[in-house]
């Protein structure tokens, strides 16, 4: 069975189409989760790893599968070809554009790649040792807002929010395969509870990926990124692994549901990355025709960040101090392993009282995902609210804050100002204005996304989509296929 994964950096998803009839995975009691996940007891150390003979033995036969098994998908690809190349002349584009390209890798790749596959079963070798001495069990691990509420009460363990957003990132020494390893336990718990859902095996999947990254080495950071969705993928049991950009994939969803042929810009806009694409969608043709995609590294995350460094970095000493700014950037990018490691390492006893003891605070196990939590849900509430209380209690008894309406437009003024100029880019693109436009993605919910659109676009019929399951929809379809 193949379904659809919508690996986000804020929430992840999955669905499946069965017996003609969209199904969404549960999570719980919800259709997607936060993609966080806690750890009880920490990770190997993968620099005690060693080939040995023996692992180099197990390298070469994992190795001699994996190409077999490349060199079977390129000749079906190249089958498929063949055959589409025969369609009348109407069909034949159409049929091309169905077939999924294989990611071909050199000797080399594959034999990188099978060390990394011996390696993990090396870590999950010495898990097993660890559990055995321990007690604890790794396959224990939490995920969603249960697990950000388990690392806070316990004080312990590992905790990883948004892994999605460092893939593309210049990861050294361990730091690849500890996110790798991170990676495959989210896709693993994906895979298990889809096929508990299903009631069978899911071993392949259509996995949607942004048309840009979030990277420190541009076009080589999404190239990483994808090779270690690719890695961890099979190292969560998946066999067959396709990728689809975002925005094509919302765009397979709302064709499903417009009757009328349209052009459409899709405007998919998540937490780390946001997306465009064109597409001729509705009528009866199988399937929308993508024409163009284009897309930007920033989403609601940064949105969120700025926000915190205006609403309530104050409270701890910004502009109040001569504290050095990038440490209240640290606190406030939960989502980046390096900053908050570099923020915990921070000596604050020579600031001013009280900021001191309140950084002091906000440097204890769990307490910068707290506070990204409050600003996030500070700045949803904030679309329907002109004001929202915040609470740092748990920083200083009866620390509280005001976030008003105003900070979040001038949070969200730097982000906005990239999706116009994304905006303007794709149009002089286009050999045509768009028809409609289609927005999917968490941060569309906030008026003023609609707002930015309707300037760029005056007049233009604007769809709201599912902001959350936009695109998981589409990739469940486009996994039936």
């Amino acid at each position: 069975m193949r379904i659809g994964i919508d690996f986000g950096t804020s929430y992840s998803a999955a669905g499946a189409v069965v017996d003609g009839q969209l199904q969404l995975v549960r999570f719980g009691d919800e259709h997607q989760f936060r993609t966080t996940v806690y750890f009880p007891l920490r990770l190997p150390d993968i620099r005690h790893f060693e080939l040995t003979p023996e692992l180099e033995r197990e390298a070469s036969l994992i190795a001699a599968r994996a190409t077999a098994y490349q060199r079977e998908q390129l000749d079906r690809a190249r089958q498929a070809r063949a055959a589409a190349m025969r369609e009348p002349e109407g069909r034949r584009e159409h049929a091309l554009a169905m077939i999924p390209t294989p990611v071909e890798q050199t000797p080399e790749q594959i034999r990188a790649s099978s060390i990394q596959a011996v390696r993990r079963q090396w870590m999950a070798e010495q898990a097993r040792l660890a559990r055995e001495e321990t007690g604890l069990d790794l396959q224990n691990a939490l995920y969603g807002d249960e697990a950000t509420d388990a690392y806070v009460d316990s004080g312990t363990g590992h905790l990883v929010v948004s892994p999605k957003s460092m893939l593309g990132y210049r990861l050294s020494g361990s730091a690849r395969d500890t996110l790798l390893g991170i990676t495959t336990h989210i896709l693993r718990h994906i895979r298990t509870t889809a096929s508990a859902q299903f009631g069978t095996e899911v071993r392949s999947a259509v996995l949607g990926r942004p048309v840009r990254f979030r990277s420190s080495m541009q076009e080589a950071g999404g190239v990483q990124a994808q090779q270690i969705l690719m890695d961890a993928a099979h190292a969560a049991g998946f066999e067959a692994i396709e990728f689809l950009q975002e925005p094509a994939a919302a765009a397979i969803g709302f064709h499903r549901q417009t009757q009328s042929p349209r052009r459409v810009m899709v405007v998919d806009i998540g937490g780390g990355t946001t997306d465009l694409a064109l597409a001729n969608v509705g009528g009866p043709t199988p399937a929308p025709t993508i024409l163009g995609a284009w897309g930007e590294p920033v989403g609601g995350t940064d949105v969120d960040i700025e926000l915190s460094m205006r609403a309530l970095m104050p409270l701890f000493g910004k502009g109040v101090t001569r504290t050095p700014v990038h440490h209240f950037y640290e606190a406030s990018a939960a989502q980046d392993f390096e900053r908050q490691a570099n923020f915990r390492r921070t000596v604050f006893r020579d600031v001013d009282a009280p900021f001191d003891r309140r950084l002091e605070r906000l440097q204890a196990t769990g307490h910068t995902v707290r506070l990204n939590r409050a600003v996030e849900g500070a700045k949803i509430r904030l679309s329907a609210d002109t004001v929202v209380n915040v609470e740092l209690d748990y920083i200083e008894d009866g620390l509280r804050t005001e976030v008003q309406r105003p900070q979040v437009d001038q949070a969200a003024s730097r982000f906005l100002s990239l999706l116009r100029t994304l905006m303007r880019g794709a149009l002089r693109e286009m050999q045509a204005p768009p028809e409609a436009v289609y927005l999917t993605g968490g941060m569309s919910r906030s008026p003023y996304i609609r707002d930015a659109v309707a300037v760029e676009l005056p007049g233009t019929d604007i769809v709201q989509g599912n902001a959350s399951l936009g695109v998981v929809t589409g990739l469940a379809y486009a996994a039936s296929d």
